[in-house]
């Protein structure tokens, strides 16, 4: 009857004749112990019987990998028909209906027993899915990531976007595998990738993004947190920089840190905070890139741009944002001022206006100063 199932699935299933001749060996194996166990529990009906182990200890665990829950259901309706059609052949006279019912039964454990091994076999790799995948978080948050990131990753199906931001806040309560796959399915509904982890308090979402197509809408960083913010908990959550891969992505989970540890010197933060905008608190707590930051970003510009600029705003910062004190103590007409803050804004992207903004360049000035 074993031969019997082979032959009718080389028949009648294209996957099994495609299959390289060791996995069919494997369910070769499978398909006999099948037959072979249930001979021997019609005999010893009252006998205990661990069938998953009788028939599926055959074959090594990674059949599971090989040959999808699909495929073998597929193979046991095979067996369990030649099966049923040998039963005129093989039962005792008379005993035809009864081994007929017996079948049916023992079909029905081993449904049950397929269905625990594929379950058994998808916890095991959720849980090495889940072990990897922290890691990779981890590498990046610690600043160690290499190749083998990347080869870890794509095992993960990470799907390589060519947009990557890490997004950074306190972790709930709770079941940490709960609150990951939370995340997961927040992604799936935005259409975003996503490697996340809860590492100790804090829960960290590396989200990733193709590149739109024609009337696509365009990215945007603060969006596309704010489609899985619900799964953090509350208090701060900070966004890193926008980089284009993710060997990169370290830079946006340092800064995303950094912002999370800063964040608590803006109480009126927005949630989501980006944490570009966090640099002069990050740059005030000591954050070393914050600082280059403000200096290679705002300060040199503005030195470059001439010594006026740099007089101006910071007389205008000194008199309390006042166009005519400024006009005043630098024997300028207000216009001037005026026009020179123009500059300072179209430099820095900061309108010295701003009370925030504003407080961003004097930190700006005074670390550009120390320097």
């Amino acid at each position: 009857m074993a031969t019997a199932a082979i032959a009718r699935m080389d028949d009648n299933l294209a996957w099994y004749r495609n299959m390289p001749p060791e996995h069919r060996s494997w369910i070769g194996l499978v398909a006999q112990a099948g037959i072979a166990a249930f001979t021997e529990w019609f005999r010893h009906p009252d006998a205990p019987q661990a069938i998953s182990t009788d028939v599926f200890g055959t074959a090594p665990r990674e059949l599971t990998r090989a040959v999808t829950l699909r495929q073998t259901v597929e193979m046991i309706r095979t067996t369990i028909e030649v099966v049923e059609e040998a039963i005129e052949e093989v039962a005792a006279p008379g005993a035809e209906e009864a081994l007929r019912e017996a079948v049916l039964v023992y079909a029905r454990e081993i449904a049950f027993a397929t269905a625990q091994v594929y379950a058994q076999a998808a916890e095991a790799r959720g849980a090495w899915d889940a072990r990897l995948e922290a890691l990779v978080v981890n590498s990046l948050l610690s600043g160690d990531a290499d190749e083998g990131v990347l080869s870890r990753a794509a095992a993960l199906g990470w799907g390589s976007p060519d947009r990557i931001m890490v997004v950074m806040g306190s972790a709930p309560a709770g079941d940490s595998e709960l609150v990951v796959e939370a995340i997961r399915r927040a992604a799936r509904h935005a259409k975003l990738h996503v490697l996340t982890g809860v590492l100790g308090s804090r829960l960290v979402v590396v989200v990733g993004e193709k590149k739109p197509r024609s009337g696509e809408r365009l990215w945007d960083p603060v969006v596309a947190a704010r489609s899985l913010i619900g799964q953090f908990a509350d208090g701060p959550v900070v966004i890193g920089p926008t980089v284009s891969d993710l060997l990169s992505a370290t830079r946006s989970a340092q800064a995303a840190a950094a912002g999370l540890r800063a964040c608590g010197a803006w109480p009126d933060a927005p949630r989501p905070v980006l944490a570009d905008d966090l640099l002069p608190e990050r740059a005030l707590a000591g954050d070393v890139q914050a600082r280059s930051q403000l200096v290679e970003e705002i300060y040199e510009p503005l030195d470059e741009a001439g010594s006026a600029l740099l007089d101006t705003l910071s007389v205008y910062l000194e008199q309390a944002s006042s166009l005519e004190g400024a006009a005043r103590m630098l024997f300028v007409h207000p216009n001037t001022v005026r026009y020179r803050l123009r500059r300072v804004t179209d430099i820095t992207g900061y309108a010295p206006s701003d009370v925030r903004s504003a407080f961003t360049l004097r930190i700006a000035l005074a670390l550009g100063r120390l320097q």
